[in-house]
């Protein structure tokens, strides 16, 4: 009887163990996430208008400061898609910065006017000069997640 109810102890214990991971939006999982530079691989074989079913994983660039409406993943060190989340049914924390995130939704290519790179420039927080200098429209690497599941803050 005490192995039974050792035995049930460790599994209870198991099943209570904390992912360190939040989830917005459908609820989603890390299987069959490819790399962000696997992702990356994949928009640069893609045209504007293309569009592609996926789920990756990558670390959070920027996230709107306003509140948190949409977020820029890291695709390599100079690379990054722009991520929207459906509906606007969800958003992610204010200070996602950094964590490791797993993104699933439709990928796609698209050109972003000048208008709307100013909107996103002003919602980050940037400058009135810096908003100033975007003149000309983006190629951008965009993604619609339905679901997204994202490291927890590290506690200081």
């Amino acid at each position: 009887m005490k192995k039974i109810i050792f035995l049930f102890s460790i599994l209870l214990l198991l099943a209570c163990k904390e992912t360190n991971k939040s989830s917005f939006g459908e609820k989603i999982d890390e299987s069959d996430a490819i790399s962000a530079s696997e992702m990356k691989e994949k928009f640069q074989k893609m045209q504007v208008g293309d569009t592609m079913q996926v789920k990756f994983k990558a670390e959070v660039d920027k996230v709107c400061k306003k509140k948190g409406c949409w977020m820029t993943l890291k695709l390599d060190d100079s690379l990054r898609s722009f991520v929207r989340f459906k509906d606007y049914g969800f958003f992610v924390p204010l200070n996602s910065e950094n964590r490791e995130t797993v993104v699933e939704g439709k990928a796609f290519v698209t050109e972003t006017s000048v208008e709307e790179l100013r909107h996103y420039a002003k919602d980050a927080g940037k400058s009135e000069t810096e908003i100033a200098a975007i003149t000309e429209p983006e190629k951008e690497y965009a993604f619609m997640a339905t679901g997204v599941l994202m490291e927890d803050a590290k506690a200081k």
